[in-house]
């Protein structure tokens, strides 16, 4: 079993920067891929972010070159560094877990530990 916890929602204007983290426990993430999903009222969960268990890195396109994905396996932590936000990244952000994947996995059915979330709004 794996616990998830993110934090670092908020409420931020356009332009600005936030850095969400999770923390996992229950089992190191150095055996899991960690990835970020968001879900905006109205909307389906879609793909933000993910990082491999390999270590290699995955961007949705709609973030790509705004958002960094990092990890740091001492800490069991994985972070989403979101900087130039637009309003249509408000959405509830939420961390996700899967063991030992094995290909880039974009849809929310692929994971299996999921944590509470965290909201982002930005505001224009």
């Amino acid at each position: 079993q794996v616990q998830l916890v993110e934090s670092g929602g908020g409420l931020v204007q356009a332009g600005g920067s936030l850095r969400l983290s999770c923390v996992a426990s229950g089992r190191t993430i150095s055996s899991y891929t960690m990835g970020w999903f968001r879900q905006a009222p109205g909307k389906e969960r879609e793909f933000v972010s993910s990082v491999s268990w390999r270590g290699g890195t995955y961007y949705a396109d709609s973030v790509k070159g705004r958002f960094t994905i990092s990890r740091d396996i001492s800490k069991n932590t994985v972070y989403l560094q979101m900087n130039s936000l637009k309003p249509e990244d408000t959405a509830a952000y939420y961390c996700t877990a899967d063991f030992l994947q094995t290909v880039v996995k974009y849809t929310p059915g692929a994971y299996e530990y999921w944590g509470q979330g965290t909201q982002v709004t930005v505001s224009s």
